[in-house]
């Protein structure tokens, strides 16, 4: 067991070094051959993450290094620039949660304000829940939804919730280190609070202080029903 935990924490760490260099890569001579290169880099690099996803920790730090691998070979013969890590940053695991039905620019502040404390996982509310509380389905599906938030950068991989929710099951699944809540979800922190100690689990909660200004769903789906 303490050797399947270390084996993942070490694909979590070439995946963020991947991801800091593709972060940081600046190309030096534009071609179509070199832009396909690129993308191929891009490509094992979400390979990695599914095979974190699915457990397979052996075979997603091969994709990442084969990332590695191809992106050494660019730099060397001087055709991108980029810097690998010098020191791996925090790799806790953070959650969050939410309905995330037509993703906006408040929705990415807050992800990106998450990924600022450790590798994001996302749960995303079930359809049936959105039903439940507010009354109507959402406009895009759970499994839509879920398949756009997992080709974020800021996210490592997306849970689909449970119905009815249960928190325990999720934080057992997960096993976070923090738990960050949207400025408006205050109301789940006592059921939080109460999963962890029933979990046994010990993870902070943190919340983000203010969402950025003008920016929701509710507000997006008004405007275009003005329009």
């Amino acid at each position: 067991m303490e050797q399947a935990a270390k084996c993942e924490k070490n694909a979590e760490r070439y995946i963020l070094n991947i991801e800091e260099a593709l972060g940081t890569l600046k190309i030096i001579a534009q071609n179509r051959k070199l832009e396909e290169l690129i993308r191929l880099a891009r490509d094992y690099l979400s390979d990695a993450r599914y095979y974190l996803s699915k457990k397979d920790c052996l075979t997603s730090i091969a994709c990442s290094s084969y990332a590695e691998g191809l992106l050494d070979a660019l730099r060397l013969l001087g055709k991108v620039d980029f810097m690998w890590p010098q020191h791996v940053s925090s790799t806790k695991r953070v959650l969050v949660g939410g309905v995330f039905d037509i993703l906006h620019l408040g929705h990415l502040y807050f992800l990106r304000k998450a990924r600022e404390l450790g590798r994001v996982y996302v749960v995303i509310a079930k359809d049936q829940t959105v039903m439940e509380t507010k009354g109507r389905l959402p406009v895009l599906s759970e499994k839509e939804r879920a398949e756009i938030l997992s080709e974020l950068k800021a996210v490592t991989e997306v849970v689909i919730g449970t119905y009815p929710p249960d928190f325990r099951k999720i934080v057992q699944e997960v096993k976070p280190d923090i738990i960050f809540l949207g400025p408006d979800q205050t109301s789940l922190k006592p059921l939080i609070e109460r999963a962890l100690e029933e979990t046994g689990i010990k993870a902070e909660i943190r919340q983000l202080d203010k969402r950025l200004e003008n920016y929701s769903s509710t507000r997006i789906k008004e405007i275009l029903k003005k329009n």
